[in-house]
């Protein structure tokens, strides 16, 4: 399908809010192209820790063609950002469209500006590269911007987060390029603010009750380490490292602990990672976290404040854990992404390109098979990423945090790895359930796929700052496809322009959506989960109820090698608006084609004008796949044309969206179940990426056993059933006590019980098979599935 990169994917491999890359050899600059100084301000016992922060901005000078058009596409920006710099002073802007005052809303873009040039002005071969004019002009907008926006006098207004990690990082990098042209005084001055706000990274500085945990925690650690680095401060560079590991509270809220419970900011013990509390965030905060925990690695590299082995082992283990199941095309899965959803500057692949470079840090520091297999996974995500290529950057702007720059030294580490003969790591079948934040992963040699649900442990969504202002829906069972012919599906302006009322996968009415939309709001019910069967099987089961209530239903999901049955009972609407379940709604693209049939037949396909299939057996989009009916359901095909703009579901001060229209066309399929249904069902199969002949003969490779409020099962080729129980039932030789996820099949010789507990409150489950009866322990387990031969 036609996509223009250009826009629906502004950037490459670096946000540098929080970029780290690489170990440090030597700073390439040519000895005449920096301005002298007497004598460096940094002591010499911290000067290495900040030579090597410097090189995550400015790189090592490792030539290529990629490095050189990735260059001047900075030094574009950078000579624009610099031309319209003032640095006049008298109450004059330093931008014109940036007003000075008070206030969040303009600092962090005035600071990215700066980083801008100064990052230029110190790469070599840059276009401002060693100009005295141009370090002059950086000087006097450090201390204008100092003296009128952040300094130590200044109360925080509107978010922390701008004072206490936005802008402190932003400052260090401008300032670790700069520091060997600035005075011991000077550079004490600048770091005043950062002290008072990141003086003691475990506390929040305008709440100090609040205790720093995950991805905050780690970049406050950073920032510490570095800022006590510039000023000898050996106190501020231990209480930083400390903070890792949560030294001052005895560990409680140390970035690297697997949590046992369910939810909590964190790593957890099944591999999850959660943010704000209920939110499944590897997709941004976790990835965050890493790459500060990278960089932290990095620049104590062979100093005195170096991490320990132990510590760094538990780092470099994250990234397969935790990270990787969540990786399709070099793009992080939507739904561990959280609100960024919204964000313009922040796709999929933008995200999945900072897990790379962060993944290439650790790599670099590693040894071993460790190195080996980060190195194999960076490589894989580069290799697969054709839709956002890795090496290419077309345009450094990013639009958040407003606007962050992509740098050029991940495209040289990156080519340092790929030239070292790093073979890419292979896909491999992979059936993954993350109890702890209510994910999971499915993946094929051909397709992958993973489902967005809530629970009364993890938000239906996230809505805040002015982010994610169209995702009413996104935590209401969405069954997310990721497909090798379109690998930018999400991210070509999916998300300002597709229906946020018919997601595929969700049951929901036609009426308003909540007028209270916003915040974190968990789900109702405990229910949410499924089992393992091995590899390639498996289920999740998902007890939904509105937002207000009017509308119920038991929703499941079986995962097999060839697509995803899906069953829906007990659908029960009270607000009188009609329900509809959504099979699809697929984005093709600007102007996108592609024939639809039903049962071999073409269907109109008339922007607008929907169609109604009567009963069909199956149907298939030409380039996406196919779809089964399961019963005698009616179907509802509608292609459109739909136009939206990022600013339209993000106005966040710093990361806000263009008003620019973005028009995609989409192919919609929708199940009707009426006004005010009782007891309704469904019944279908998506398979994803399959041919017309495949979508024909697949209609007999699953047999629906049960679809009840109290049971959903199937059986799959080779006799497993997969089951879900709602509450305690039945289904042919199979029964339980209590809600359960079950799969029963053989194991070689042996009959093999697969059970989990979805609601994750029972302490265990009786299974009886066949008469005999087992009882399955599963306190705190968390939803994970137990395993038992009988």
């Amino acid at each position: 399908m036609p996509v223009n990169r250009r826009n629906a994917l502004r950037g490459g491999a670096l946000a540098a809010a929080s970029t780290v890359l690489l170990t440090r050899p030597s700073f390439a600059a040519s000895p005449a192209a920096v301005p002298a100084v007497q004598a460096s301000p940094v002591p010499a016992a911290t000067a290495s820790i900040v030579a090597a922060y410097r090189q995550l901005q400015t790189g090592i000078n490792r030539p290529s063609p990629e490095r050189a058009a990735a260059l001047a596409n900075l030094g574009r920006v950078a000579k624009a950002y610099n031309a319209s710099l003032s640095v006049a002073g008298g109450g004059a802007p330093l931008w014109t469209d940036l007003p000075l005052g008070p206030g969040s809303d303009y600092t962090t873009s005035m600071y990215a500006r700066l980083r801008a040039i100064a990052v230029d002005w110190g790469t070599p071969g840059g276009s401002l590269s060693g100009d005295p004019v141009v370090l002059d002009r950086i000087k006097s907008a450090l201390e204008l911007i100092y003296a009128s926006q952040y300094n130590e006098n200044v109360g925080e207004i509107g978010n922390w987060y701008t004072y206490e990690i936005g802008i402190p990082y932003y400052l260090l990098h401008t300032l670790s390029v700069v520091a060997d042209q600035l005075t011991a005084e000077q550079l004490a001055r600048y770091l005043k603010p950062v002290k008072r706000f990141v003086g003691n990274p475990n506390l929040r500085a305008n709440n100090a009750s609040v205790v720093e945990t995950g991805a905050n925690r780690a970049d406050k650690a950073l920032i510490s380490i570095v800022s006590g680095a510039m000023l000898g401060d050996a106190a501020w560079i231990k209480t930083g490292i400390d903070a890792l590991t949560d030294v001052a509270g005895g560990g409680a809220a140390s970035v690297v602990a697997k949590l046992d419970r369910a939810a909590g900011d964190g790593f957890h013990v099944d591999g999850s990672f959660i943010q704000h509390d209920t939110i499944p965030y590897p997709g941004h905060y976790g990835i965050v976290l890493l790459t500060a925990l990278a960089g932290a690695i990095h620049v104590t590299q062979g100093t005195e404040y170096a991490l320990p082995q132990a510590l760094k082992d538990k780092i470099y283990a994250l990234v397969a854990d935790s990270f990787a199941p969540f990786v399709y095309a070099g793009a992080l899965m939507e739904p561990v992404r959280g609100r960024m959803l919204s964000r313009q500057g922040e796709t999929g692949h933008d995200i999945g390109h900072q897990l790379t470079v962060a993944t290439l840090v650790l790599a670099r520091t590693a040894s071993g098979k460790t190195k080996t297999d980060l190195n194999a996974l960076a490589a894989k995500w580069i290799k697969e990423g054709e839709f956002a290529p890795f090496l290419k950057i077309p345009d450094p702007e990013r639009f958040a945090p407003g606007p962050d720059l992509v740098a050029t030294p991940g495209i040289e580490f990156a080519q340092d790895m790929l030239a070292s003969g790093a073979r890419p790591a292979r896909v491999e079948a992979t059936h993954r359930g993350f109890g702890q934040q209510d994910r999971l992963v499915h993946v094929t040699e051909g397709w992958s796929a993973s489902l967005g649900v809530s629970s009364t442990r993890i938000s239906r969504y996230e809505a805040i700052n002015g982010q994610n202002l169209k995702g009413y829906h996104v935590g209401d069972g969405v069954l997310y496809t990721f497909l090798p012919n379109a690998k930018g599906h999400y991210t070509d302006a999916y998300w300002p322009t597709v229906d946020p009322l018919l997601l595929p996968g969700t049951t929901e009415h036609d009426g308003p959506v909540d007028p209270k939309f916003g915040g974190v709001p968990t789900g109702p019910n405990a229910h949410t989960g499924g089992v393992r069967w091995d590899a390639r099987h498996g289920t999740s089961a998902f007890d939904f109820k509105n937002w207000d209530g009017s509308l119920v239903a038991k929703k499941s999901w079986f995962f097999t090698p060839d697509g995803i049955v899906c069953l829906g009972a007990g659908i029960t609407g009270t607000s009188g608006y009609a329900v509809r379940t959504t099979i699809e709604n697929r984005n093709l693209g600007e102007g996108g084609r592609g024939t639809l049939l039903a049962d071999g037949r073409r269907v109109a396909t008339d922007l607008g004008k929907p169609t109604t299939l009567r009963r069909p057996r199956w149907a298939h989009l030409e380039n996406v796949g196919g779809y089964v009916l399961l019963d005698d359901a009616s179907v509802t095909a509608l292609r459109e044309d739909r136009t939206g703009a990022w600013r339209d579901i993000d106005t966040g001060a710093n990361t806000k969206g263009t008003t620019t229209p973005n028009t995609r066309r989409y192919q919609k399929l929708v199940l009707e179940h009426g006004v005010k249904p009782t007891d309704a069902k469904y019944a279908y199969a998506v398979l994803p990426g399959a041919s017309w002949i495949d979508t024909l003969t697949a209609s007999w490779a699953w047999r629906v056993l049960a679809n009840t409020p109290v049971v959903q099962a199937i059986r799959v080729p080779g006799g497993t059933v997969l089951a879900n129980f709602f509450a305690a039932g039945s289904v042919g030789d199979l029964a339980v006590s209590g809600p359960a996820s079950v799969a029963l099949g053989r194991c070689g010789a042996r009959t093999q019980l697969a059970v989990s507990d979805p609601t994750q409150l029972q302490d265990s489950v009786t299974v009886t098979v066949r008469g005999r009866a087992v009882e399955v322990p599963l306190k705190g387990t968390f939803g994970a599935t137990k395993v038992v031969l009988v």
